[in-house]
C-alpha cells in the first residue's frame, strides 16, 4: 500500500524513512502538537515550500535544466488566487478559478519560454529566465491599480477558512475554527501535489528526463525528442509551482512582490534543493524543512546560546542573534562539504 502511494520510490534508508515519517506526522498534527500562531505558520510554509522545491527539482535535479524564473510562476499562482477572490467574491469557486487559470497561464508562459530558449546552451537559458522573471517582477510592481504595486494585495478568503468561523469548541486545547481548516487545505493540497510529483518522476517520462540529464545527445540519438521532453517538464514544473503559490496565498491572505516574486525566494529554493539532494523528491522535504526552520528559529536559538555563554571571551559576540545569517551561511557550507549529494543522497548511501 505504502509502496503504491509512493509510486515505488521507497526511501531505501531506515534513517531517512524515520526522518520523513517524523516530518509527515509533525506537519499533519502541527496545530495540535505545536499550538501557536508562529509554529503553525512555520508548518504551513514548510508544506508550501516542499511542493515548490519539488517542482523545481523536476527541472534541475531530473531534467538538468537551470532556471531562475521559478518564483515568477509561484507569484502567478499567488496573484491569480488573490485577484480571483478580490473580483469574483470570497467563495471556493473563486479559488478554483484563480488557481486553475494561474496554473494554465504559468504553463503557457513556460511553454513559450521553453520553446524559444531550450535549444540554446544551459547558461543562456538560465539568463533568459532570469531576464523574464525580473521583467515580470517590475511589471507587477508598476501595475499598482491591478496588483497593488509594492504594497501588494490583501484579500478575504471564504468565511469557512477565516478565524471567525467555528465548527466546534476545542479539541485538545486547539480552537476548531476556519484557521485550522485553512491549514489543512494547505497541508492536504501540498501532500497531493507532492505525491503527484513523485509519480511523475517515477514514470517513463521521468526516466527519460533523467536520461536526457545524463546525456542529451545519446537520448536524442535513440529517438527521444529532447526539446519536447524539456518543454513538457518546464510546463509541468511551472503549473505545480503556480499551484503552490495559490496555496500560499490562501494561507497568508496577502500577496506582494516580496512574498512571492523576490530573488531571495529563488535563492532559498536553490539552497533547499542542494541541501536536500538534487534528483530526489525526498530531498525537497528535507531541504525545505531544514531551511524554513533555520530561518524562523536559528536567531532565537543563537540568542539562548549567547546568554548561556555570557562572560566567556569572544563567544557571546560570535553567537549574537544578529549574526544568524552568518551562521546560516556557515551551516550551508558545512552541509555541502559533508553532504555533497545532499542529505538524502548521503543517507541512501548509508
Amino acid at each position: 500500500m505504502i509502496k503504491a502511494v509512493l509510486s515505488g520510490d521507497m526511501p531505501r534508508s531506515l534513517v531517512l524513512a524515520l526522518i520523513l515519517g517524523l516530518i509527515l506526522v509533525c506537519l499533519a498534527l502541527a496545530p495540535f502538537l505545536f499550538p501557536g500562531v508562529r509554529t503553525v505558520d512555520t508548518a504551513a510554509r514548510i508544506c508550501v515550500f516542499i511542493v515548490l522545491v519539488a517542482s523545481y527539482d523536476l527541472l534541475l535535479g531530473y531534467g538538468g535544466i537551470v532556471s531562475f524564473a521559478h518564483t515568477m510562476f509561484f507569484g502567478i499562482g499567488a496573484y491569480g488566487v488573490a485577484l480571483a477572490l478580490t473580483h469574483l467574491g470570497r467563495g471556493f469557486d473563486a479559488i478554483l478559478v484563480g488557481a486553475g487559470a494561474s496554473a494554465l497561464l504559468a504553463a503557457a508562459l513556460a511553454f513559450v519560454i521553453g520553446l524559444f530558449s531550450l535549444r540554446v546552451r544551459a547558461i543562456f537559458f538560465a539568463m533568459i529566465t532570469l531576464a523574464v522573471a525580473s521583467a515580470v517582477a517590475v511589471l507587477v510592481s508598476q501595475l499598482s491599480g491591478l496588483t497593488g504595486g509594492e504594497d501588494g494585495l490583501t484579500f478575504k478568503t471564504p468565511r469557512a477558512l477565516g478565524p471567525a468561523f467555528k465548527f466546534g469548541d476545542e479539541l485538545f486545547g486547539v480552537k476548531l475554527n476556519g484557521k485550522l481548516l485553512s491549514y489543512y487545505v494547505v497541508f492536504i493540497g501540498s501532500l497531493v501535489l507532492f505525491l503527484l510529483m513523485l509519480r511523475v518522476v517515477n514514470s517513463p517520462f521521468g526516466r527519460v528526463l533523467q536520461a536526457i540529464r545524463e546525456n542529451d545527445f545519446r537520448a536524442e540519438a535513440i529517438g527521444y525528442r529532447v526539446v519536447y521532453y524539456r518543454v513538457a517538464a518546464t510546463c509541468l514544473s511551472a503549473a505545480v509551482a503556480a499551484l503552490a503559490g495559490s496555496l500560499y496565498a490562501i494561507w497568508l491572505r496577502y500577496v506582494g512582490p516580496d512574498t512571492t516574486l523576490s530573488m531571495e525566494i529563488m535563492i532559498d529554493i536553490l539552497l533547499m534543493v542542494v541541501i536536500g539532494g538534487m534528483g530526489t523528491m525526498y530531498g525537497a522535504v528535507i531541504g525545505a524543512t531544514l531551511l524554513v526552520l533555520a530561518q524562523n528559529y536559528l536567531q532565537n536559538l543563537m540568542g539562548v546560546a549567547g546568554s548561556l555563554v555570557d562572560g566567556v571571551p569572544v563567544l557571546p559576540q560570535l553567537l549574537d542573534a544578529d549574526r544568524w545569517l552568518l551562521w546560516l551561511g556557515v551551516l550551508f557550507i558545512l552541509s555541502v562539504y559533508f553532504f555533497p549529494t545532499g542529505v538524502v543522497g548521503r543517507l541512501r548511501r548509508g
